[in-house]
């Protein structure tokens, strides 16, 4: 399932001013990027329950060329075939442990430092599994374009202890699989996870 259109323009509009806004030497052209990153804050706030002002502001803080940002997730499963999740604070609801690729940080870095920091569990990352347009996969509207990667790790030590981000570690078979974190985790992201556990020889999934 694709995003809304509204938010696919808006998204482009943005991507469009910001990296005008970080090559244009012409302060005229300047004001008219700036323009078009108001219109994409238009847009957004009238499909959201933010302000205008709000979103623009956002908007406006990124520089430089405008390219997608990048979400990593940590697909480890025990040895009784049970999915590694963490519960996360913000909604209640349970999700894959991961988060940002930190600048200077490699995918495989970024996803054993993720796993390690929100569940306590010792990771090393094996396999990449999928690469994934956010926007094509059955999540809530988010305001920036993101690209998406499940990388399978192998479980090494630790126990489960939470964060500053988890209140619940746990890990699940497939028919018990907890009520999810939408805007980090899908259903059928989840499944596809379990099938790649079961399909070992498949190679990684992209759009």
């Amino acid at each position: 399932m694709a995003q809304p259109r509204w938010l696919d323009w808006a998204q482009r509009i943005q991507a469009l001013a910001q990296s005008g806004l970080a090559y244009t030497p012409n302060p005229y052209d300047a004001e008219r990027y700036r323009a078009l990153q108001k219109i994409a804050a238009e847009i957004i706030a009238a499909h959201s329950d933010v302000g205008t002002d709000v979103v623009a502001d956002v908007l406006m803080r990124e520089a430089g060329y405008a390219t997608p940002k990048v979400d990593i997730r940590g697909v480890v499963f025990d040895d009784q075939g049970r999915l590694l999740m963490v519960k996360e604070r913000a909604d209640g609801a349970w999700t894959l442990p991961g988060g940002w690729v930190d600048v200077g940080e490699s995918p495989s870095r970024a996803v054993e430092r993720e796993v390690w920091e929100e569940s306590g569990y010792r990771v090393r990352a094996v396999k990449l599994l999928a690469l994934y347009d956010r926007n094509y996969h059955g999540h809530p509207p988010y305001l920036f374009h993101l690209y998406k990667i499940f990388m399978r790790c192998e479980l090494l030590g630790g126990e489960p202890q939470t964060s500053l981000e988890t209140d619940g570690v746990g890990f699940f078979a497939a028919e018990t699989i907890p009520p999810l974190s939408l805007a980090r985790t899908t259903p059928d992201e989840i499944q596809r996870m379990f099938e790649h556990y079961q399909h070992p020889e498949w190679p990684a999934d992209f759009d």
